[in-house]
């Protein structure tokens, strides 16, 4: 078995659990578009950079332009904050645990109604991570432990003073909250219906969707099967190799913890375990699972930052990056060439990807960008 890659069978169908309902239900672009700093973000097109790559066309959608926070993750905390006001309006206190860009949203979320939030950080948070979470209001406690441990810490400290826990990962007993952080994630894909997928019939051959818990890749799976079902594009899920849950859970068939160090530079895919809410739908529309080193991150937020000859500048993140990073990678390793075959990657492919976020540790984007 190949310790990089894992080829899923998908058998392509939704399930009608809590999670799916909730997707199903909810219309989370419909509260986004009434917020006034709302506008759908652009759909870029790197027609010399599929040249280079010898494929049909590259598309890259930018979410560093979300709502003035440089990621795509408001989507998913704004929303479950209103859908958990409407329900409990007198809620005083918001808390979650982060890598970075989730914290933001919540913080900004927070604010925005009026209401104040506790993040807690995994010890290897930067200092600039941090300082942009207390910009945004937030009171941010950094633990000496990994995310999973910041994720129990705030679930503890919650329940003991009755704030409301706004968590991005589901496990057993906290499932509702997370699944309303995928519906407001589905705003992003759905904006593609007006761009990339105005017709039923499919105009892009794979999506590449970089993946922490997962939360964002089910929602984009949860998409693709809601539009196109059994011919959705092909979905290749990417993680830093030393933050493989979801390589580790598709190997063992059930949601696994990764044995890696959680050392990364892709600071909002290192998490360990795998978001229960998220792995039916990883599972039933996923083609491949796939680890990646850090220098494709890098090479990546070069490539889309010193765009080819017309190109547009892409301002993309570690993290943002990776989906991209994904498809270096599967270009460039001989170890992954099979992929590449089996997904019939040639002149004629169309490929997406979701750059996530743009410069959110702007020291470290410049050390990149700079080749430091």
């Amino acid at each position: 078995m190949n310790e990089k890659y894992y080829k899923n069978s998908p058998n392509n169908i939704i399930n009608n659990d809590l999670t799916t309902s909730i997707l199903q239900k909810c219309n989370a672009i419909e509260f986004h578009t009434s917020l006034q700093e709302y506008k759908p973000t652009p759909l870029i097109q790197l027609p010399n950079l599929a040249k280079k790559y010898n494929v049909g066309n590259i598309y890259v959608k930018d979410e560093s332009l979300r709502f003035g926070l440089n990621a795509f993750k408001v989507l998913g905390a704004s929303y479950a904050i209103h859908k958990s006001l409407e329900k409990e309006p007198t809620i005083e206190t918001f808390c979650t645990a982060t890598d970075g860009n989730h914290g933001k949203a919540v913080a900004w979320s927070a604010k925005k109604f009026g209401k104040k939030s506790i993040v807690y950080v995994p010890k290897d948070t930067t200092a600039k991570r941090i300082e942009a979470i207390e910009k945004e209001g937030a009171k941010v406690v950094q633990i000496n432990g990994n995310y999973d441990e910041a994720c129990k810490k705030a679930e503890n400290r919650s329940k003991a003073n009755n704030w409301t826990l706004i968590q991005d990962a589901a496990w057993e007993g906290y499932t509702e909250i997370p699944a309303l952080i995928m519906a407001g994630y589905l705003t992003m894909f759905k904006e593609l219906d007006n761009s990339l997928h105005t017709s039923l019939e499919k105009n892009i051959d794979i999506v590449f969707l970089q993946a922490g818990v997962g939360s964002m890749a089910a929602s984009g799976i949860y998409y693709y099967l809601n539009k196109y079902g059994s011919k959705k594009p092909k979905i290749v899920i990417v993680e830093p190799e030393e933050a493989d849950g979801i390589l580790l859970s598709f190997k063992n068939n059930k949601v696994s913890t990764s044995k890696g160090n959680s050392t990364t530079i892709m600071a909002g895919l290192n998490c360990e375990t795998p978001s229960i809410g998220a792995w039916d739908l990883l599972k039933n529309g996923t083609d491949y699972s796939l680890k990646i080193n850090d220098n494709y991150a890098k090479q990546a937020i070069r490539e889309l930052y010193f765009p080819i000859g017309t190109d547009k500048r892409i301002i993309s993140g570690e993290s943002g990056a990776a989906g991209f990073a994904g498809f270096l990678a599967l270009i460039n390793e001989s170890e992954l060439k099979t992929i590449k075959e089996t997904l019939k990657i040639d002149k004629n492919t169309s490929v997406l990807f979701i750059s996530t976020e743009g410069d959110t540790d702007k020291q470290i984007f410049k050390k990149i960008v700079n080749n430091k």
